[in-house]
């Protein structure tokens, strides 16, 4: 029996449903419910404000109704011209910010139903566009960041962008719902009334693909469904090796559901990559089950299956075997801050922004302050998985105003900031996301001081330590491979889990159940006093903990007998 999403699908006339009449409907704020579903394949989420949701019952009135809207831009690469267009839609059409997300892309919060349809155009007029940023699809294609550091790494970024382009869906609907029948700009291509990758139904459940350059990881390339890690050598691009069925979402107490790590399974060249992408995706599309969401991502389909089972059927529709892979190394998983040279004598300066979120508040003007760089800069923007900004390809001649700019504006303070502050990630939360149970992205600054002073207590305020927060189970902010990670239970409690490594190589595990606050910071203060008196040199919180005893090394998963085919 396949869940009610996939009928939705399939009436949806290839993702139409009647959207473009829920727009035009003047009495709510508001599209049907089955639309809504529909709509996140258009790069968008319907949303209300929890915190005025009982105010607003109590008056009889609807929910205060609005829309998130997210872009696609593989690898995360944006214009100075593009910059300046999405920041005159956050501060003319949404509440006034940007968010950074954890794929590299932007988000606005707040648009009301009649400025959704002007805000889509905004973006496309600046040659980007919201389709496939969400739903059950590709999502945005994400890449590691700063990739002109080499020739490989450009043309790891091209290949990233390539795959994003080629795996968007080919629907008509958009064009036809956003921009009254508009191609996008570049797109010669016949209008098609078929998906030939997806189907009438698309896939079972989102699909994630990253791209990772070692020795970085900062993509967490094997949180992905499909992990491609670049191979290069002596500065030449060979290849790439594949994993698959990476994914952090889970449920709060049922056990059938879970964060799992990529397998690796083998390499390809250059040539075969988009061969291996489709038909990878071919797989999951037509072995995914489809009769209960929460079991729908590839790390399920992998699981019931196993490994070896779905490599031969992959290996079976591209008509050869993979090679066996080859050797890799990730040492690091964050961003590095600062200015940083690149092979072609250019600078990028990657600049850190609390949760993602660029505003005016305070001394932190840090909207207006991208804005004034986007006026000035010559070369790009990247961002980050992370939630970070990097200043890319700047000519050295230009540094010195770069940083006026940023001194400015209050963007430096990554310069005086703990390292702990620099590697932590939030996803929104509360009071938007309709997932959450707990804030993440409004507690992050509340919480950040409390654990700095115990840290600077124990003389560890330089130690990098990955630190997550999440508002619920899904996996947003990729909590399973934090050092440490608070994953929300409800209001102010959380489950605290410890035990990453801090290159994106090993899932963390409970340490303490449904606990608030007090009990957090008091689980980690002797764990920090530990750590102080007792690591080793070089040695990670995560991989200290695991060699010390406080942890024991996480047990093979058993599969869920319901799982297994």
């Amino acid at each position: 029996m396949t869940s009610h999403l996939e009928h939705i699908k399939a009436a949806s006339r290839h993702l139409r449903g009647t959207i473009a009449e829920g727009l035009a409907d003047p009495i709510t704020g508001a599209i049907g419910e089955d639309d809504t579903k529909l709509l996140k394949f258009h790069g968008s989420y319907q949303q209300d404000d929890r915190d005025l949701r009982e105010e607003r019952r109590r008056q009889k009135l609807e929910p205060a109704y609005s829309f998130m809207l997210r872009a696609r831009l593989p690898g995360g690469v944006v214009t100075p011209a593009q910059w300046l267009v999405f920041d005159r839609i956050a501060r003319e059409h949404a509440s006034g910010t940007l968010r950074i997300t954890t794929r590299q892309t932007f988000q606005w919060h707040g648009i009301i139903k009649r400025r959704l349809k002007p805000t889509i155009a905004a973006i496309h007029q600046a040659l980007a566009t919201t389709i496939a940023a969400c739903g059950d699809v590709v999502r945005n294609v994400v890449s590691t960041a700063n990739p002109v550091e080499s020739a490989a790494h450009a043309e790891a970024y091209a290949w990233a962008t390539r795959l994003s382009a080629e795996l968007a869906p080919k629907t008509h609907a958009y064009h036809e719902i956003w921009l009254d029948g508009e191609q996008l700009h570049g797109d010669a291509r016949p209008v098609e009334e078929h998906e030939p990758l997806y189907g009438a139904t698309y896939l079972p459940r989102k699909f994630k693909i990253g791209l990772a350059i070692p020795p970085l990881n900062d993509i967490d390339v094997f949180a992905q469904d499909l992990g491609l890690i670049a191979i290069a050598e002596q500065g030449v691009l060979r290849g790439f090796n594949i994993a698959v069925g990476g994914g952090m979402g889970a449920t709060h107490g049922d056990a059938t559901t879970y964060p799992r790590l990529a397998s690796v399974i083998g390499f390809v060249t250059p040539e075969q990559l988009f061969g291996v992408a489709e038909a990878a995706i071919g797989v999951q599309r037509d072995w995914g089950g489809r009769d209960e969401r929460k079991h729908a991502r590839l790390k399920y389909t992998l699981d019931r299956h196993g490994v070896d089972a779905f490599k031969a059927e992959l290996e079976s529709r591209l008509g050869y075997a993979l090679a066996a892979p080859r050797a890799y190394r990730f040492a690091h998983n964050g961003d590095r801050y600062g200015w940083v040279e690149g092979g072609d004598g250019r600078w990028h300066l990657t600049l850190h922004i609390e949760s993602g979120r660029l505003a005016d508040t305070g001394e932190r003007r840090w909207l207006t302050g991208l804005r004034e760089l986007a006026k000035a800069h010559a070369g790009d923007f990247r961002l980050t998985c992370n939630q970070n900004v990097i200043v890319a390809n700047v000519a050295a001649g230009e540094r010195e105003r770069i940083d006026a700019i940023v001194r400015e504006h209050g963007l430096d303070g990554y310069r005086r900031q703990s390292a702990i502050r620099r590697h932590a990630i939030a996803c929104v939360a509360l009071p938007t996301c309709g997932l959450a149970m707990a804030e993440s992205e409004r507690y992050l600054p509340a919480l950040l001081p409390k654990l700095e002073a115990r840290l600077d207590h124990h003389g560890l305020a330089d130690a990098p330590i990955l630190l997550r927060l999440s508002g619920c189970p899904n996996g947003c902010s990729r909590p399973y491979l934090g050092e440490i990670a608070l994953v929300g239970r409800g209001p102010g409690r959380y489950d605290l889990r410890l035990g990453a490594d801090f290159s994106g190589q090993r899932l963390n595990q409970v340490y303490r159940e449904n606990v608030d606050e007090a009990a957090i910071l008091a689980a980690l203060d002797p764990l920090f006093a530990r750590y102080a008196a007792e690591r080793e040199d070089g040695e990670g919180f995560g991989d200290f903990l695991l060699r010390a005893g406080v942890l024991a090394p996480l047990p093979s998963r058993r599969i869920p007998a319901e799982l297994v085919a």
